[in-house]
């Protein structure tokens, strides 16, 4: 029902727009990570293509160091006696400093050759190297097989990595390296194709495979050059354990210096000038893209540990309400075994209705119907335009009255039948609900306790056709049902469904306010008002058997105006009875238990749910797939089996659970989507107006079905 004709707010929009470009900016940082991280890359060691021409012969039989300048390729070798020592892949925080520090010892001088991206996550030791004399040349960005990729690729990779050097030292890249390097004999064609022009390709004379960790004694046995030749050594230092490698220099170098070898940069052999300083745009682009990667960085691992807080909370939740369920069929199978008496004190049912016509007539005949001996039914019709107060009137059934008056909103009008009622205990109802014969009966026998103050029945949904149908009816079950049973056990009931509850007079009269029994302060009036008796000192109890069938949205449009209003509502309802934190009682329980649960898993989750989907797509593009499909499917099972359960409770039919995965791709998002929406109207200030749902008769049609 909704009746409440407020002045209609302008919906905020901009947010849409705002939420759309931080996904969008999350997804860029996430990928730009990953491929920063060299996922995009080449990890392993590529095979040469099959038939592939070889390097021209001034390559072949030249030397080491390569400039290649369109056709023109020339190449050098190493002076007599002298050693570059080169190392690749880093820097690494462990293991670069140690072969720094061993160079330093023996004043020896080498060429390092970075990934890029590993320069923007360390650069102070790639300053250092430059302080301390050595040469800094690129590796690309990823250390990706640069004669493989796309042109634009190689550029970019490049270019990255001549920014973060630039950024980190301030100078120039005046040397390259391709990754998987090999000497220039090896060469093919492809591979000449792709060497830079721009700056010096430096391959190697000796390598000491270091990165197997042959043992050091091979790796200084490898790096030993011929008689009195010069040499390119290939070495590293990262990758992995290079414990080997700093052992091997310490032993390499003095021995190879005792025999008159000196050890320098590749430009120094060669009579080089050193490298030039970078432009200051260079050193500016260098440093906005360390800052991006770090960024990039820190989003991810953020997003990792909400992934992991979001997936245990999830199987917290879920093993909680098991348990919990468990417990509670057994509480509530000796409450009622054990109940001293029935209850059959009169009852009077108050259906608010505003535009009902579609349903009202079926609700109305099955609350007569009802198998309980006491009872009166008072409609109260807030201003309807679409006769509904005639039709119920035109039924003519004994013990049912309707009261007419100008559109107040639901709160009003269950105000008025509350004051209208004859009976101590109240059933409230919405208009496009149906009870069973035995709902009545069911819902009222646990005021036997004279401490219950209100109790909330089993709402289900009744146009179960179709997915969206479906999926409300999984909702239904799983997300209210299984939650109210906790919150039973808990003491700590934050909602009694508008659909059905039932409450005791002076428990109302207790939390009435000056604008009424039932207050129009939220658009939540049911959470708002079972929040209040909970305050008031009062138990609130869950009735499974008690069970209403209500029409739910039949479309999408009708389904997110629903729960937005319920979201916001809902939000409204916890800030205003925020102080029941610091409260005792029934208060306490609802403060420091209820109001928590529903801030994390209806608020808080919710709305992290957006990140955690660009995630998803983040993984299933940058990571293997086949890991991230078992994890979607391991969380998916969860899901099934958390339904199946909840619909064994139920006693309902098992049918629906093969529309769960597709609930994850329209129905999830719809419902985080609402959340947003609600927060932003609410961190905005907004009120929001009741919206009317299109009825389309089905609670009626179930009641037809059922009595044939």
């Amino acid at each position: 029902m909704s009746g409440n004709r407020r002045a209609p707010a302008r919906e905020p929009r901009a947010h849409w727009i705002l939420l759309l470009l931080s996904l969008l900016l999350l997804l860029a940082a996430l990928a730009f990570n990953g491929y920063a991280h060299g996922i995009a890359g080449g990890a392993e060691l590529p095979r040469p293509i099959d038939g592939a021409a070889a390097a021209p012969e001034q390559v072949l039989t030249g030397g080491p160091v390569i400039r290649a300048n369109g056709g023109q390729v020339e190449s050098r070798r190493m002076p007599a006696k002298t050693i570059a020592l080169t190392f690749d892949d880093g820097p690494d925080p462990e293991w670069t400093p140690k072969v720094l520090d061993v160079l330093a010892k023996y004043q020896a001088h080498g060429t390092f050759f970075p990934i890029g991206s590993h320069v923007n996550e360390y650069p102070d030791l790639v300053r250092r190297m430059t302080a301390e004399g050595h040469e800094v040349g690129s590796h690309t960005f990823t250390h990706v097989e640069i004669a493989r990729v796309a042109g634009w690729r190689r550029d970019l990779e490049l270019g990255m990595t001549r920014n973060a050097i630039a950024g980190a030292t301030g100078r120039e890249v005046t040397l390259f390296r391709p990754p998987f390097s090999s000497t220039a004999d090896a060469l093919h064609a492809y591979e000449v194709a792709a060497l830079p022009s721009d700056a010096l390709t430096v391959l190697n004379d000796l390598d000491t495979e270091d990165w197997q960790r042959p043992g050091v004694d091979a790796i200084v046995r490898a790096a030993q050059p011929k008689g009195t030749a010069g040499a390119i050594v290939l070495m590293h230092d990262s990758g992995g354990d290079r414990s080997q490698t700093v052992q091997a220099l310490a032993k390499l170098i003095p021995a190879l210096q005792a025999k008159g070898y000196k050890f320098v940069t590749v430009s120094e052999a060669l009579g080089l000038p050193a490298a030039a300083p970078a432009p200051r745009a260079v050193q500016v682009r260098g440093d906005v893209l360390r800052t991006v990667q770090v960024a990039a960085g820190f989003a991810t691992d953020a997003m990792g540990v909400l992934m992991a807080v979001a997936l245990v909370l999830a199987v917290v939740r879920l093993l909680v309400q098991i348990l919990a369920s468990r417990r509670h069929v057994k509480v509530a199978r000796r409450r009622w075994r054990e109940r001293p008496f029935e209850v059959l004190d009169p009852v009077s049912i108050i259906v608010p209705a505003y535009n009902e016509a579609a349903n009202i007539a079926a609700t109305v005949r099955s609350l007569v119907a009802s198998d309980y001996p006491y009872l009166e039914v008072i409609v109260v019709d807030d201003g309807s335009t679409d006769h509904t107060a005639d039709i119920v009137e035109g039924l003519r059934l004994r013990g049912v009255r309707v009261l007419r008056q100008a559109n107040a909103g639901k709160p009003a009008a269950l105000t008025t039948g509350i004051r209208a009622a004859r009976a101590d205990l109240l059933i409230l109802v919405d208009g496009d609900t149906v009870f069973q014969r035995d709902t009545v009966y069911n819902l009222v026998q646990d005021f036997v306790d004279a401490q219950v103050g209100a109790i909330a029945g089993n709402t289900k949904v009744a146009n179960r056709k179709g997915l969206l149908g479906r999926w409300q009816h999984l909702e239904y079950v799983i997300g209210f049902n299984l939650d109210r049973r906790l919150f039973d056990l808990a003491g700590c009931m934050p909602t009694i469904p508008g659909a059905i509850g039932a409450f005791r007079r002076e428990v109302l009269q207790d939390v009435a306010t000056s604008a009424g029994i039932v207050s129009p302060d939220t658009l939540a009036e049911d959470t708002d008002l079972t929040m209040a008796v909970l305050r008031a000192g009062w138990k609130v109890v869950y009735a499974e058997h008690a069970i209403a069938w209500t029409e739910a949205p039949s479309s999408l449009r009708q389904l997110w105006r629903q729960r937005y209003r319920w979201c916001y509502g809902t939000m409204q309802a916890m800030w205003k009875h925020r102080h029941a934190v610091v409260e005792g009682g029934g208060g306490g329980r609802l403060g420091r238990r209820g109001l928590p649960y529903l801030l994390v898993f209806q608020v808080a989750l919710p709305l992290a749910a957006p990140a955690v989907d660009v995630f998803a797509v983040y993984g299933f593009i940058f990571l293997p797939w086949v890991q991230m499909l078992a994890a979607w499917c391991g969380l998916l099972a969860i899901q099934i089996f958390t339904a199946w359960y909840a619909l064994r409770l139920d006693r309902e039919r098992y049918g629906p659970l093969w529309s769960i995965a597709f609930q994850q791709i329209v129905y999830r998002q719809l419902m985080y989507l609402v959340v947003v929406q609600s927060t932003v109207t609410a961190l905005l200030g907004n009120r929001l107006r009741w919206q009317r749902m299109q009825r389309t008769g089905e609670a009626a049609a179930l009641l037809k079905s059922a009595s044939r």
